[in-house]
């Protein structure tokens, strides 16, 4: 059902359906038993589409369009020396994102970026903005901190990518299993870091 809220734009791009959305959460009240013209719910629909126009943000743009959206690099008057594998890390980023399989809350949800600079920088804060726009979708741990890496390849051009996430799935807090304590931890490493254990160390300190 909740797939029918998403229309193909020209291209590949996705484009989130207001209206729809507004048709079928008025369905899933009814579904679930209550009245959506009570004084409670009569917004509800309304509400939810634009809470998700706003949630799934990241629905409408491709790992490509996000590189462009936050290529921002700084080359003049940088020096890098290869044989210290110089390091940029950006920790202690939070984001959320909701798991795909449950449409549930990801939540609590902290990421470090690392990479190996080859010539050029990203600009910090725009690190930051690419975590937050591949969070906003439908998504699973793992393939954010891919996305992640990917894109900061695309803008970086250096294959050497780090990603570490850990946060909370109230699929697995607040339903099912109910351990409010579990997290879960997920480790992207790419070129460099995948046999440098020291390299490794430097990002999971």
């Amino acid at each position: 059902m909740f797939n029918i809220f998403i229309k193909m734009k020209v291209g590949a791009n996705m484009a989130i359906d207001r209206e729809a959305v507004k048709e079928h959460i008025r369905g899933l009240l009814v579904a679930l038993g209550d009245d959506p013209d009570r004084e409670g719910l009569k917004d509800t629909p309304d509400r939810v589409a634009r809470m998700y126009e706003e949630v799934f943000e990241g629905m409408n743009y491709s790992n490509h369009e996000i590189a462009e959206m936050f290529n921002k690099t700084f080359e003049d008057d940088l020096e890098f020396a290869s044989e210290n594998s110089d390091l940029v890390i950006v920790r202690d980023i939070d984001i959320f994102s909701y798991c795909e399989h449950h449409m549930a809350l990801m939540y609590d949800m902290n990421v470090t970026v690392a990479y190996v600079p080859k010539g050029k920088v990203i600009g910090l804060s725009k690190i930051a903005r690419i975590a937050d726009m591949v969070s906003k979708r439908l998504q699973l741990q793992e393939r954010i901190g891919s996305d992640i890496a990917e894109i900061m390849t695309e803008i970086t051009e250096s294959e050497d990518v780090m990603v570490v996430i850990e946060g909370c799935h109230s699929c697995m807090t607040a339903r099912g299993i109910r351990k409010s304590a579990a997290k879960t931890q997920t480790v992207t490493a790419r070129g460099a870091f995948l046999n440098d254990a020291a390299m490794q160390m430097r990002v999971l300190k």
